[in-house]
């Protein structure tokens, strides 16, 4: 299948043939048979290659489950703490079983989310300790610590650089105020100042 995929393909741009033409010989009939044979490959389910940009490169998070050369990956799943392309998420739209798995942006760094010691997903935060750990630490040595759910710290440091962006640019308005006042008090000098130049020399002149 594959030698029928590059015979129907076009070199340039990978994609099937959609409008064959014979080389300019008379031979009408071989342009009609190739005409006739794309489009039942087209029928028969032959796609054409992904373009090389829908393949992961060296910087790309690329598909886990693709085989071969693997294509980019459009999300990952924090619960099977793996990447998949479009054609591979699929599933996590259509099967109610795995429908509520949390996808995030592709990343590379899943493996982080998994607790070394338990090889469980580190759903809770250690607040005592300041670290993210999984179900099983939280009950094991960091039993009787501070601890809540990953998302709930999340939430709870979102709260706080909220708090600490509304302080700074309540403290940038107001030295920005301060400036201008200083601008305008700085004005009123020099106005007063030339108004005395003058006098002192009007009353020289005089």
């Amino acid at each position: 299948m594959s030698e029928d995929r590059e015979a129907f393909s076009c070199s340039i741009c990978l994609d099937l043939l959609k409008d064959p033409v014979a080389i300019p010989c008379g031979h009408k009939d071989e342009k009609t048979i190739y005409s006739y044979l794309v489009e039942e490959l087209k029928k028969t389910g032959l796609q054409a290659a992904p373009a090389d940009h829908c393949y992961a490169g060296s910087d790309d998070v690329a598909c886990d489950v693709c085989t071969g050369r693997k294509l980019k990956a459009c999300k990952s799943c924090l619960v099977c703490l793996i990447s998949f392309c479009e054609k591979h998420l699929q599933p996590h739209y259509d099967s109610p079983a795995i429908a509520k798995h949390k996808l995030v942006e592709p990343s590379k760094k899943l493996q982080e989310n998994v607790c070394s010691r338990h090889d469980e997903v580190m759903k809770m935060f250690c607040r005592t300790d300041q670290q993210s750990i999984c179900y099983l630490c939280s009950v094991d040595e960091h039993k009787g610590h501070d601890t809540v759910s990953a998302a709930a710290e999340r939430s709870e440091k979102q709260r706080e650089l909220e708090v600490s962006r509304q302080n700074i640019q309540q403290r940038i308005q107001d030295r920005e105020k301060d400036m201008k006042l200083l601008q305008q008090e700085v004005e009123a000098i020099n106005g007063s100042a030339d108004k005395t130049v003058g006098t002192v020399r009007r009353s020289s002149l005089s």
